[in-house]
């Protein structure tokens, strides 16, 4: 055993609440020690006959001076305190005895002297109720006290003459009370709280004492019964309390186990750290903190030392990352003013309904705060629900717009559906000219409808083109007329493209394409002429040339007339 082992035991017999309890064990402990102190001092004795036999330093025996000092004068206070509670308990247990020493004299006093019957039942009522108010008197005398009263009691019912066949009925009465009160004691076995036991208990002890006597023969069946019930009611109350030591040693194992795990790992800190780790860690310590919780109570004493020892080691690594977080606050604030200038531009963009250019805006500065980083436990999550409230203020509105137009543009699906429908029941009729204003009707009427989903224009579109370019084609034009009223068909059918914008500059872009090619070709032909010699046949080919000069442009007229007829989109 170790040299501090015995005071520590020694300590932790004397921290107990019940300090009159641990008595034997203090005085077998205090056996033990001196035992021990004794072979100490033998060896030592040994040790310095060898060493002045060896002309060695002689070994001194300071650390034994000194664990006997500390034991004796621990052993000294738990005596003193034991002496004084013990004769705090001996002086109230005398106090105690007098008060029922004075009631058995007044009771024999009763039984003796009082005449009326009345006023002795009355005084024999007032004499129970102090009685069972009494606390404990001393345990040598206790029996013979009890006895003592308890033969006054029953004197008292059998001088009283006039009451005799009413002392039989009580005695039968008592009988079965008492009887009920072993049966309560049978059933407060089955109970599973012990504080309800220890409490119901004792209140039954009291009324089994408060009964009034029965019948000699029926005592001692009765007296058996009863005992044998309060001696398995405290054996189960003493089994309990055994179960208790065990959990709360293994609860104290537990949080040892736990101390252990923080304490390394707090230990192993590394100097160089960053945020990341930081709240790993912080998560660790808080899983630490939530394990412990879930384990009961340990030990009173043991309970309270490692419950500081945790406590301080959370307090060690709180005040280690309180430490790090101070270091680079500065850090944090900087990119919390950047972090302030970006909810600034988010605000100014919320109410924006450009969509797809402010959404562009607020991906970038999302993107931004990404990249700027943590501002810190200080900042950062109210930044963050200033920044996320004026992006989702942005976003709903134009979910809100678009929701709408989603609605609208189903709308004019089914409008231009059925324009499509007309168009495929529409039959041409004889005048041509009519023909070619309803089918110009026809194409205003589904370009002035709006936009129609965007997963379904390109269809919707073709359907349209397909049905005019069919009838169209029914009214067999010739010639220039022909070529005309196509173009302005097809400038119509383009209007009710959804990319109708792009088209047109396609149109033109094309038309001026042809018209640089023709301009093109009539520079060649005009110096093609200069190398005609002046003949019959060479007038010839030139009146060709020319001719052909001519047509291009015509052509490049008939060309620019079609840019005008479309539209600038």
């Amino acid at each position: 055993m170790e040299n501090t082992a015995f005071l520590d035991e020694l300590k932790a017999l004397t921290s107990q609440e019940d300090i009159i309890s641990t008595g034997r064990e203090v005085n077998e402990l205090s056996a033990r020690f001196e035992d021990y102190v004794l072979e100490e001092e033998r060896k030592l004795q040994i040790a310095q006959m060898e060493a002045q036999e060896k002309d060695e330093e002689t070994p001194d025996n300071q650390e034994l001076k000194q664990l006997k000092s500390a034991f004796y004068e621990e052993l000294k206070a738990y005596r003193e305190k034991r002496k004084n509670v013990i004769d705090s308990k001996n002086a109230e247990e005398q106090t105690n005895l007098a008060k029922k020493k004075s009631l058995i004299n007044k009771l024999r006093d009763i039984i003796q002297h009082e005449e009326k019957i009345g006023a002795a039942f009355t005084a024999l009522k007032e004499i129970q109720e102090t009685w069972k108010e009494i606390g404990d008197i001393p345990r040598d005398i206790r029996h013979d006290i009890q006895s003592e009263y308890s033969k006054l009691i029953e004197d008292f019912f059998y001088n009283i003459n006039i009451y005799k066949e009413l002392k039989e009925h009580d005695l039968k009465r008592n009988f079965q009370l008492k009887q009920e009160v072993i049966e309560k004691l049978k059933a407060l076995q089955n109970l599973t709280s012990i504080k309800e036991i220890e409490t119901e208990l004792k209140a039954l002890q009291n009324d089994w004492e408060d009964i009034g006597p029965v019948n000699n023969n029926d005592w001692e069946l009765l007296k058996d019964d009863y005992w044998k019930n309060i001696h398995a009611c405290y054996s189960k109350i003493n089994v309990h309390y055994e179960e208790q030591r065990v959990i709360l040693n293994k609860n104290l194992e537990l949080k040892k186990e736990i101390l252990n795990k923080i304490t390394e790992m707090i230990d192993q800190i590394p100097v160089t750290t960053d945020i990341k780790f930081w709240n790993q860690a912080t998560k660790s310590v808080l899983e630490f903190q939530e394990n412990w919780k879930k384990i009961g109570f340990g030990p009173r004493k043991e309970n309270d030392e490692i419950w500081t020892a945790f406590r301080a080691q959370c307090d060690r690594f709180f005040d280690a990352k309180k430490a790090f977080y101070a270091t680079i606050q500065s850090k944090f604030d900087t990119i919390a003013e950047k972090k302030k200038e970006i909810i600034d531009k988010a605000h100014e963009l919320k109410d924006s309904t450009d969509w797809k250019k402010t959404s562009m805006q607020l991906i970038n500065l999302q993107n931004r705060w990404k990249e700027l980083g943590n501002a810190g436990q200080r900042h950062e999550q109210k930044l963050w629900k200033q920044f996320r409230a004026a992006c989702d203020a942005f976003f709903d509105n134009k979910q809100k717009f678009f929701n709408a137009a989603d609605a609208e543009y189903e709308t004019n699906l089914t409008a231009k559906n059925e324009i499509i429908e007309k168009i495929k029941a529409y039959t041409l009729p004889e005048d041509k000219k009519q023909a070619l204003t309803d089918l110009k009707e026809f194409a205003a009427s589904f370009n002035a409808i709006g936009k129609v989903p965007m997963k379904v224009k390109d269809g919707v579109y073709n359907s349209f083109k397909a049905a005019l370019d069919k009838h169209y084609s029914d009214l067999k034009l010739e010639g220039e007329e022909k070529n005309k009223v196509m173009f302005q068909a097809r400038i119509d059918t383009l209007a009710g493209s959804p990319d109708a914008s792009k088209l047109f500059v396609k149109e033109k872009m094309d038309l001026r394409k042809k018209i640089d090619t023709l301009n093109h070709e009539i520079l060649q032909l005009e110096n093609n002429l200069g190398f005609f010699a002046n003949s019959k046949g060479a007038d010839a080919l030139r009146k060709e040339v020319e001719k052909k000069i001519a047509r291009a442009k015509d052509e490049i007229v008939q060309l620019r007339q079609r840019i005008k007829l479309i539209p600038n989109e």
